[in-house]
């Protein structure tokens, strides 16, 4: 197993959400013992059944454990809300101090559904595909990119098992996810769609166009968007605002949360990547940039993240805003060398961000320094976000 950058409450209770298949389980049996933990997995259908038909049986449940058991893991919660209900009575009345682990693949049911969230009384957390700084040797940007980096995939050196299972994954999180679930009432359009966006990944959203193109309206492009990032499968980048003279782009762009899964979604795994094509330039942003986030989400949830693009379409990957710090702007380049038309945009953008700082990202190994941009090898680059912890 590897090691996660995740830090969980050490004594309180939490909600740890996170797409299926990022080690949510196996986390945490490895952090809490079996001796002091009981466990109740919702994804089985004669506990959820139980459970759903009398949520307040836990209680009695609850009650006749060992003295030795002091943890409680609810793992996929979604899947019968009520028990949260059981779950902040407890922690309200019961003399014996219970910790309660909820696990999640999902928030939307929760949120849809009004469910008690607990007010308070339990942390939330998010558990992402593997970082670079986890996987440490078992890390090869090629295979990142091609594959993702969810656990299973370095569990097994077969390249049809892999393939297997991300094509796999992506009918999963259809059947289960949104037809089970009943998010979306006709699937037919929602299938279309996740072909699309994992096409559109990383690009800016034009809700009009893409609904010309699935036969919808554009108010259901945007719902099935939500229904993606409140599903966990990615996240929505809204472009950089700030108060001065020029006209910003306003439309949002959308990563999918692993470079493996959104080319199962694009149903491109059977592609080679060829370096220089333009498939290996937005794999390469698009594996950088959820580098960026899921690190940032653990390490340091209160910075905002966004890009930047205006009316005269100069355009930045990220830029990055942390308390207390300057601007950072930053263009990801896939080129193994870099050249001053590099950056051109960073350099047009300068004048109006005087105390900002700019950066090239790429897998040049050269250090630079070009008219006041800093060209760092992609991985020194995230070092210096992370404070050095990659």
């Amino acid at each position: 197993m590897f090691d996660r950058s995740v830090k969980l409450p050490k004594l309180k209770s939490f909600f740890l959400f996170g797409a299926r298949g990022t080690g949510k389980s196996t986390l945490l049996k490895a952090l809490f013992s079996e001796e002091f933990t009981y466990r109740l997995d919702l994804l089985l259908p004669s506990v959820e059944e139980r459970l759903a038909r009398d949520p307040e049986s836990l209680m009695s449940e609850i009650e006749a454990l060992p003295s030795n058991i002091s943890t409680i893991v609810l793992d996929e919660i979604q899947k019968v809300p009520k028990l949260l209900d059981v779950v902040h009575y407890i922690l309200e009345n019961e003399k014996r101090p219970w910790r309660f682990i909820l696990t999640g693949s999902s928030g939307r049911k929760l949120k849809r559904d009004g469910a008690n969230l607990l007010a308070g009384r339990a942390f939330v957390r998010e558990l992402f595909p593997l970082l670079i700084s986890e996987l440490q040797d078992a890390f090869h940007l090629d295979q990142a990119m091609t594959w993702g980096t969810l656990p299973f995939i370095f569990s097994t050196s077969d390249l049809e098992e892999k393939q297997d299972y991300l094509a796999s994954y992506v009918r999963t999180y259809l059947s289960e996810e949104i037809q089970r679930e009943q998010i979306v009432r006709n699937l037919d359009p929602f299938r279309r769609f996740l072909e699309v966006a994992a096409q559109y990944n990383g690009k800016i959203i034009n809700h009009s166009n893409i609904a010309r193109g699935i036969g919808v309206d554009p108010k259901t492009i945007a719902s099935y968007y939500s229904i993606l990032e409140d599903t966990l499968l990615g996240h929505i980048v809204m472009p950089f605002s700030f108060s001065f003279r020029k006209k910003l782009i306003k439309s949002p762009k959308f990563y999918f949360f692993d470079t493996g899964v959104s080319r199962a979604a694009a149903r491109m795994l059977s592609t080679t990547l060829v370096v220089g094509t333009s498939l290996y330039e937005e794999l390469f942003e698009q594996f950088i940039m959820i580098q960026v986030i899921h690190a940032l989400k653990y390490l340091q949830p209160e910075t905002k993240i966004s890009y930047y693009k205006d009316e005269n379409d100069i355009e930045v990957d990220i830029v990055i805003e942390k308390p207390g710090e300057p601007l950072l702007f930053v263009e990801i380049k896939s080129s193994q060398q870099t050249s001053e038309s590099h950056i051109k945009n960073l350099k047009t953008i300068r004048k109006d961000f005087p105390d900002a700082k700019f950066q090239v990202w790429s897998q040049d190994k050269v250090i630079r320094l070009l008219d006041g941009v800093r060209l760092l090898p992609w991985d020194e680059g995230l070092k210096s976000v992370l404070n050095e912890r990659i």
